[in-house]
């Protein structure tokens, strides 16, 4: 029989306390043997499953789903790979063992003694809480998008951005050469395109205190779980007087995965920091690291206090009214997993606010409503005259292949051969750049 974890949290911190003086100060280096080892392991292990209880054993259930959905996104829409952030890609690999991992530093600590076992268990709790309550939110928004990608694969669509083939979903680095790339730009039969971006604006990269003054607005900006802009927008930074801002969105969609969300509050504190310079930045970066060290070597100064950072609390039914005043994009739509109580739901829309209610998890097709009204966000993008061809067809009802048009376009230039070679050969008034300029301007005019 397998021990608690108080009984495992009580034998640890007794085998462990030799290591170590009453003060908490190191006396000698702490040797952790391999069965004290296996303890800690078992008992962040343990620890997971009394804190997480049946949602973990759910949770489990539904990164399984999501492993499937990954594959069938993978095949139906021609991808290399799907980049995760490192945190969510840790988690739906192993989500027991994820868990575990954010107890590591805890279980060393009460080992050497800097953290008695009611201190242990509180941080435990806390910790498996907040890492499965985050995971839990990113599963669904990533469920959800990938869900879209699978429907607009149904019908033709393709990933044209990034162009190797690795759909982003992660932006760990990616604003460092001071443009905030999309996560994907996809693109449908028509020569239409939209671009996604997930959790965005973030920083752009800086190497000054000049720099970080003109970047210092992206730090403070709202962040929508989803921004869609028409078209191919492969930057969603615009530069105005030497500042970088925010192109303003087509849409911005926003997830809710709780059942009582409209109940929390979000402690937004960005847009009340105060701006500093780069050299504050990096005092307080190495301020932070030498508290770090001094907590993992038990050691506080005597003129050591906490730091509060100002905020104000947004509920969550005002969240997309704030986005909504702040970016002023064409449309806001928000996407429950639950039903919205009907009140709620009508003092919403009232204000705007689109919304899309029981879109579960383990029910994709409860995404195709929230797919169709994303698609009217695609704008055609003329890359080659032929883009033109393929929309004029395709607001005839005819959708084909690129190949197909090609081929179909070749078939119908060898039977007319005679009007090919006037039309290269014609003046400015009937050859091709004319006849060509006039389909452009009647094309863009129809839509």
């Amino acid at each position: 029989m397998r021990p608690s974890p108080t009984k495992l949290v009580d034998t640890i911190a007794v085998e462990a306390a030799g290591c170590y003086s009453s003060a908490g100060r190191i006396r000698d280096v702490p040797t952790i043997s391999e069965g004290l080892s296996a303890r800690l392991e078992e008992l962040r292990l343990k620890s997971v499953e009394l804190v997480a209880g049946e949602q973990l054993l759910v949770v489990e259930r539904l990164v399984e789903g999501f492993s499937q959905l990954v594959d069938n996104v993978l095949e139906k829409a021609g991808l290399r790979g799907i980049l995760f952030p490192k945190e969510f890609n840790s988690f739906i690999r192993n989500p027991r063992r994820h868990l575990a991992k954010k107890l590591y530093q805890y279980s060393i600590d009460l080992a050497r003694g800097s953290l008695d076992p009611a201190g242990f268990a509180s941080k435990a709790r806390s910790a498996i809480q907040t890492s499965l309550a985050t995971n839990y939110r990113s599963l669904y928004q990533h469920w959800v998008f990938l869900q879209m990608i699978s429907i607009y694969a149904d019908k033709g669509g393709r990933l044209v951005y990034p162009d190797h083939g690795y759909l982003h979903l992660d932006r760990q680095g990616r604003q460092r050469g001071g443009s905030i790339p999309a996560n994907a730009v996809i693109r449908l039969p028509g020569a239409r395109e939209a671009s996604f971006y997930l959790e965005a604006p973030r920083p752009i990269g800086w190497g000054d205190s000049k720099d970080l003054e003109k970047a210092w607005s992206l730090y403070t900006s709202l962040r929508p779980d989803m921004v869609v802009y028409r078209g191919r927008v492969v930057d969603m930074v615009e530069w105005k007087g030497g500042k970088p801002g925010v192109r303003r969105p087509s849409a911005i969609i926003e997830f809710k995965e709780m059942p009582d969300w409209y109940v929390r509050t979000r402690y937004l504190k960005g847009p009340l920091v105060d701006r500093f310079t780069a050299e504050e930045w990096y005092s307080r970066w190495f301020e932070g690291l030498k508290l770090g060290l001094a907590d993992i070597l038990g050691y506080r100064t005597p003129d050591y206090k906490p730091q509060r950072r100002s905020g104000v609390r947004v509920r969550e039914a005002d969240l997309v009214k704030l986005y909504a005043s702040f970016y002023k994009p064409e449309a806001v739509i928000l996407v429950s997993m639950h039903k919205i109580p009907s009140q709620l739901k009508s003092l919403l829309e009232e204000s705007g606010v689109i919304t899309f209610d029981g879109i579960g998890i383990d029910d994709g097709e409860s995404v195709a409503p929230l797919a169709s009204e994303v698609e009217r966000f695609f704008d055609l993008v003329v890359g080659s005259p032929l883009d033109l061809v393929e929309n004029r067809l395709w607001r005839l009802g005819v959708v084909a292949g690129r190949d197909d048009i090609e081929r179909a376009i070749a078939a119908v230039a060898l039977r007319n051969l005679d009007l090919l070679i006037e039309m290269l050969a014609g003046d400015e008034e009937d050859g091709v750049d004319s006849q060509y300029k006039g389909l452009e301007s009647e094309t863009s005019s129809a839509i």
